[in-house]
C-alpha cells in the first residue's frame, strides 16, 4: 500500500533544508487515489505488472501487463497529460506502442514525452564488459540499441568506451549474456519473479536523467525506446539527448561492424511485429 511505503520513506535520511523546501516529502496513495496521485505530475514511472517466471518470455506477460499499462496511461492522459511517461512494464516493445495509442485517442500524445526504459540493458552491458576487461564500471559506456526483449537487444560492442578489443568468442558470449541477462535472474529466483533490484537501479538512473534534463541540464543522453525514424521500426531504442520537453534529439546508432549490422537486420522484423501487436491490442480494446 502506498501509504505504508510513504510512512517508511518519511524516515529516510534527508537534509532538514530539503524537508523545509518540500523536496523530500513522501505521500502515499492507494486504491481509488490514482488520479489524486497523478495530478500535476511531470514524470510518471510505470513498472507495474506481473513478473516473469522460468520458461516465460516477456511476450507471455502481454495480455495481463497490457491491461495494467493501459489503465495507468488512461489515468495519466486525464490527470497529467503533459507528463513524461517512463514505461518499464514488459513487454516494453509492445507496451510503449499501446501507451502511444491510448494517448492518441485521448488527444494528448506527444512522442517527445513517451519513453520505454531500456536502461537495464545498458547497465548490464557496461557491467559485463567492465568485469570481463577489468575496467571501472563507472567509466565504461556501451550503447545498446533496438528493443528490450531477447534478440531485439543489440549491444554495440564495437563502440565501447574506453576502446577495448574483444575476441570473437568474447563478443558472442557478451552479446548473448546482455540479450538474455534477464533470464539469468528469472532462473536464479526459481519462480520468485524477475529482475527487481537491478531494474530499480536502472529505472532510477533513467528517471534521474529525465528530471535533470527537464530542469535544464544540457547534454543529457541516454539510450531509450521512443518513436523513431532511425529504422523502419516505428519505435526503436538508440541514444537520445533529453531536454526541457523530453526528447530533444534522436541520434542514429553510428558506424557498426558487419556482425552488428546482421544482428540489427535479423531482429527488425520481430521488433516491428511486437510494436504492431501492441497497436492491434490497443485498437481492439480501447473504449
Amino acid at each position: 500500500r502506498g501509504d505504508i511505503v510513504a510512512s517508511e520513506l518519511g524516515h529516510a535520511g534527508v537534509q532538514l533544508e530539503e524537508q523545509r523546501k518540500g523536496l523530500a516529502d513522501a505521500t502515499g496513495y492507494s486504491g481509488e487515489d490514482l488520479h489524486k496521485a497523478l495530478d500535476g505530475c511531470q514524470v510518471v514511472v510505470i513498472p507495474a505488472g506481473v513478473p516473469r517466471k522460468p520458461g516465460m518470455t516477456r511476450d507471455d506477460l502481454f495480455n495481463t501487463n497490457a491491461s495494467i499499462v493501459a489503465n495507468l496511461v488512461k489515468a495519466c492522459a486525464k490527470a497529467c497529460p503533459k507528463a513524461c511517461l517512463l514505461i518499464i512494464s514488459n513487454p516494453v516493445n509492445s507496451t510503449v506502442p499501446i501507451a502511444a495509442e491510448i494517448l492518441k485517442k485521448a488527444g494528448v500524445y506527444d512522442p517527445n514525452r513517451l519513453f520505454g526504459v531500456t536502461t537495464l540493458d545498458v547497465v548490464r552491458a557496461r557491467t559485463f564488459v567492465a568485469n570481463a576487461k577489468g575496467l571501472d564500471v563507472n567509466k565504461v559506456t556501451v550503447p545498446v540499441i533496438g528493443g528490450h526483449a531477447g534478440t531485439t537487444i543489440v549491444p554495440l560492442l564495437s563502440q565501447v568506451q574506453p576502446k577495448v578489443s574483444f575476441t570473437e568468442p568474447e563478443v558472442d558470449a557478451l552479446t548473448q549474456r546482455i540479450m538474455f541477462g534477464g533470464d539469468e535472474v528469472v532462473k536464479a529466483k526459481a519462480g520468485g519473479g524477475s529482475a527487481t533490484l537491478s531494474m530499480a537501479y536502472a529505472g532510477a538512473e533513467f528517471a534521474d536523467s529525465v528530471m535533470a534534463a527537464l530542469s535544464g541540464d544540457k547534454g543529457v543522453t541516454e539510450c531509450t525506446f521512443v518513436e523513431s525514424k532511425i529504422t523502419d521500426s516505428p519505435f526503436f531504442s538508440s541514444p537520445v539527448t533529453l531536454g526541457k520537453n523530453g526528447v530533444e534529439t534522436i541520434h542514429g546508432y553510428g558506424t557498426v561492424n558487419d556482425k552488428e549490422k546482421k544482428l540489427i537486420a535479423d531482429m527488425l522484423p520481430d521488433l516491428k511485429a511486437q510494436a504492431a501487436k501492441g497497436v492491434e491490442w490497443a485498437k481492439a480494446n480501447l473504449k
